[in-house]
């Protein structure tokens, strides 16, 4: 789908320069972008925001159980709900989070608002995919 919604540019994350300037991302990667920034900053680490970001990465050392994924599910899905308002349909954002053996499995799936455009993301901590 290619429409000027689309092709809106935004700084890409984490910032890259080359010889043009600053490298963009289109809508679909900077969400995607966003939701990366989530789950692995640490709460704590971003100086005027320090309640944003879930610290995924901080969960190896927790036991992969059922009680961890629901807390997680609940954590990141409050996360996202604030973090991509107004970019996200609302109503589309679904979250799984699931432990599977030595790994915790997350599911991402939404629509983008302005393009109207579904993504699913999947993610393994603690273990490849």
């Amino acid at each position: 789908m290619s429409t000027q919604l689309n092709k809106h540019d935004f700084l890409r994350f984490p910032l890259k320069v080359a010889a043009g300037g600053g490298v963009t991302s289109d809508r679909r990667q900077h969400v995607r972008e966003q939701i990366e920034q989530i789950l692995f900053t640490n709460p704590g680490e971003r100086w005027f925001r320090p309640e944003f970001g879930i610290g995924v990465r901080a969960l190896i050392f927790e036991p992969n159980n059922q009680s961890l994924a629901e807390v997680t599910n609940k954590r990141l899905t409050a996360a996202l709900i604030d973090a991509l308002k107004g970019e996200v349909l609302p109503q589309s954002l679904d979250v799984s989070v699931e432990p599977d053996g030595e790994k915790l499995i997350i599911t991402i799936a939404y629509t983008l608002a302005a393009i109207n455009h579904s993504e699913k993301l999947r993610f393994a901590e603690g273990g490849a995919l």
